[in-house]
């Protein structure tokens, strides 16, 4: 078994495109778009297989938390971007074009070298080694 992708409700589905491919080298894949049911989403994948599913509905309003608040339940997303130096980099130029640093990079006590920024709808990202 694995984990095929995990979704997430956007504000903007071409600005959350734009985050993932720009900054995470992710491919955005063709969308869907169902007007009965006012739901629209793009399947963004990873290198390794991995994928986003990006959704934004006009039907529904999907409950929003405050940008970055620890909540119970799924709590980030983390993508490891291969070495050290690519986590201080990727941290740099996120944090050089407005994105909110929340931690790091620093290594953790179970190991990791991370940092931890804000996508551009307030979800935690953990940007590993």
């Amino acid at each position: 078994m694995r984990i095929d992708h995990i979704a997430l409700w956007t504000t903007d589905l071409e600005r959350c495109k734009r985050f993932y491919t720009d900054y995470f080298g992710a491919t955005a894949g063709a969308g869907y778009v169902n007007p009965a049911k006012g739901f629209a989403s793009c399947f963004l994948s990873l290198g390794d297989g991995a994928r986003i599913e990006a959704m934004t509905t006009s039907a529904l309003s999907p409950v929003t938390a405050e940008a970055g608040a620890q909540r119970m339940g799924w709590t980030h997303l983390a993508i490891s971007v291969g070495s050290e130096t690519a986590v201080d980099e990727l941290t740099q130029r996120l944090k050089s074009d407005g994105y909110p640093l929340l931690d790091g990079p620093r290594r953790t006590g179970d190991g990791y070298y991370e940092s931890v920024v804000l996508d551009p709808d307030g979800n935690r990202i953990e940007i590993t080694a």
